[in-house]
């Protein structure tokens, strides 16, 4: 039952990450999609529930963290981008130990192409909110560190 369980988790994985590949190839031009708005975002403030709070503070950070959540599969509570080079996701607890790092890696490639050219930070933070991995690329070399 146990190997019926984390097969499913990492089939789960496995398609995240090639749901994130394929959506970001496709995306044309390698920008997400404006949204329309039609009103004013709302002000943080002390009237503004946590779940009010925007998922980007740019337009294009607020369709790419709104993207990552709904494409996720349940693996990705809450997302936020900030400045166009810093993305911030809560996983959920479906997703075990092993599959933070290569999750990590996976948002970070997505995150590249739609925001190309620049170093880019994924912060990863468990359920409860404390932060678990840290993924830097840096455009240089092409590479990910990880700490």
């Amino acid at each position: 039952m146990i190997w019926v369980q984390q097969g499913r988790k990492i089939l789960t994985t496995v398609v995240l990450v090639l749901v994130l590949m394929i959506t970001t190839a496709c995306s044309g031009g390698g920008n997400v999609a404006q949204l329309d708005r039609t009103s004013t975002p709302p002000a943080i403030g002390r009237d503004v529930a946590y779940s009010q709070l925007e998922r980007g503070n740019s337009p294009s950070g607020q369709s790419f963290g709104n993207w990552v959540v709904q494409n996720s599969q349940g693996l990705v509570q809450d997302a936020y981008v900030r400045d166009n080079n810093k993305l911030g996701v809560v996983i959920s607890r479906q997703v075990r130990p092993n599959e933070v790092k290569p999750l990590a890696k996976s948002l970070a490639q997505g995150f590249r192409k739609n925001f190309p050219n620049q170093d880019l930070t994924v912060l990863v933070y468990g359920p409860d909110k404390k932060l678990i991995l840290t993924a830097k690329y840096d455009v240089q070399s092409n590479q990910i560190q990880y700490t």
